[in-house]
């Protein structure tokens, strides 16, 4: 830091990365490939690995492969199982982090507090929790199970016992001979559940919905594997070619024919019969909605968790807490020494909006209060080289969510050379006609798949009902539309004075 003319000089930068998981050291990597060392790399925390550093709850994994959950130009072929538990899947990170020479990039404990554009000098001005510095681009890639959801529950402030959320699991405290709630049965909760049953006095679980749940059919892989993956690395390129490839057939009954889905359904009953025989349990287990219009989940221990004598579940969100008394919405009563909550994140309400000032002056929650939107789920009108990682509907249900990153990085790759073609101190901003047509675009394709038409309420949809987390195509689709940046969809801002910034049309 220093003073010119008066003013304090802050650290400037070419890009700003927000993050530190697969989005923000995937953008990181594909910087330093594409020749940009001039940039940081945010981190409100003091480790790198996004999700997969705060997720450390008992069973914590990934439900997608290992070898398709994984960057392309990093495989591993040293991965332990087909399907990778955390302390894994964070390991990798950190060791993609060294590979890549990212570390001097990193700058932990800069939790972003606001950052805004400055319309004069075309870049943003960018606050953390550890100093100030600007930057010409800002790639976001805080993602969107970053920030956990608590609900209002009436009478939780006054609850005794210990309260915590799956994503910030307090490991010092012991669940031996506890009796524990656990509200919620989404992705975490079912491999909580089994984690923790054997220790537990009593586990209830407080279950909304009842998810559709298929058998994971997990296993180590053998040496032999490791080994030939390491010497033909041909052979994990094609396993993960396998496996994409299987995804992005099964994908289209998610997206155009839903009605396809009911062997799938079929399947997950008989999965659910075989491990509880008793049937009034069985019944509340059974969902009454489509499957795959929640996230499908993967466990071989969920059920028969559920019919061990320690065990109870009741068909019936927590809808309040009376001291030590949880009540569900159904009445039924049970005591509780810890509350543990499996109720997902902030992901059609990202906290981070909220501290994005556009060219307008207003947040960029603002722009979004109707539903998130973004050109090629990358870009939103009026904040000018900002761009999101794993942006509205851009997500996955049914493949892994590192195609979807890596398509944005090349998107992002062809932004900045777009920037650099132009010269001199230039922005691009996206035209809200664009963004207005790519989103009616997502919208229309939307309206026939699965996660629109099952029934149920999910995360997937804002407080409008409307989708503006799932991408409803393939990853293919998704990769053809963001392989190059089409100026038509941009306003080129250009700063010939100090003061003025002029607006090209670009196609006019």
């Amino acid at each position: 830091m220093g003073e010119q003319h008066g003013k304090v000089r802050h650290e400037h930068v070419r890009v700003a990365v927000i993050g530190s998981g697969f989005g923000g050291l995937g953008a990181a990597v594909r910087l330093r490939r594409e020749g940009i060392t001039d940039f940081v790399v945010l981190e409100r925390a003091g480790s790198v690995g996004g999700t997969w550093r705060d997720n450390s709850y008992p069973g914590c994994a990934c439900d997608v492969p290992s070898h398709l959950y994984s960057f392309s130009f990093a495989p591993n072929p040293e991965w332990p199982r087909t399907f990778s538990g955390q302390r894994h899947i964070r390991a990798y990170l950190e060791h993609v982090t060294d590979v890549f020479g990212i570390r001097p990039h990193l700058r932990f404990h800069h939790e972003v507090t606001r950052m805004a554009w400055d319309a004069a000098g075309l870049r943003w001005e960018i606050e953390t929790t550890a100093g100030s510095l600007t930057a010409d681009v800002v790639v976001s890639a805080t993602g969107p199970l970053s920030d956990p959801k608590i609900p209002d529950i009436p009478g939780l402030s006054s609850f005794p016992g210990k309260v915590f959320h799956s994503a910030r699991w307090d490991h010092d405290y012991d669940l031996t001979g506890k009796r524990v709630a656990m509200v919620g049965t989404g992705a975490s909760a079912i491999q909580i559940v089994p984690s923790i049953a054997p220790k537990a006095g009593r586990l209830t679980l407080f279950q909304r919905t009842p998810p559709w749940v298929l058998p994971r059919v997990d296993r180590a892989i053998t040496p032999a594997e490791r080994a030939l993956h390491r010497a033909l690395p041909v052979t994990a390129k094609l396993r993960r070619a396998v496996l994409w490839g299987i995804r992005e057939v099964q994908v289209q009954a998610f997206t155009k024919h839903p009605d396809e889905l009911g062997l799938v359904e079929r399947l997950a009953k008989r999965h659910l019969a075989r491990a509880v025989k008793d049937p009034a349990l069985r019944a509340r287990l059974t969902p009454d909605y489509r499957i795959g219009c929640k996230r499908i989940l993967l466990s071989s221990d969920y059920y028969p968790a559920l019919t061990r004598p320690n065990v109870d579940v009741v068909a019936g969100g927590l809808a309040e807490v009376r001291g030590s008394t949880l009540v569900a919405a159904d009445g039924t009563e049970a005591e509780a020494d810890a509350i543990i909550f499996g109720t997902g994140f902030h992901v059609t309400d990202l906290p981070i909006a909220e501290r994005v000032v556009g060219a307008d002056g207003r947040t960029l929650a603002e722009h979004w209060k109707d539903g998130m939107r973004a050109l090629r789920g990358a870009s939103a009108a009026g904040f000018p080289n900002w761009m999101t990682i794993i942006g509205p509907n851009t997500g996955l249900g049914n493949s892994s969510m590192i195609l979807m990153i890596e398509s944005q990085l090349n998107y992002l790759a062809d932004y900045l050379r777009h920037l650099d073609a132009l010269g001199g101190r230039v922005a691009l901003d996206a035209r809200p006609a664009a963004v207005d047509a790519w989103n009616r675009r997502v919208q229309e394709r939307m309206r026939r798949t699965v996660w629109n038409t099952g029934g149920c309420t999910s995360w997937y949809l804002d407080a409008s009902g409307r989708n503006t987390t799932i991408w409803p195509g393939t990853t293919t689709e998704f990769r053809r539309a963001t392989r190059h940046v089409d100026l038509a969809e941009y306003e080129i801002l250009r700063a010939p004075a100090p003061h003025t910034a002029d607006r090209v049309e670009v196609g006019a």
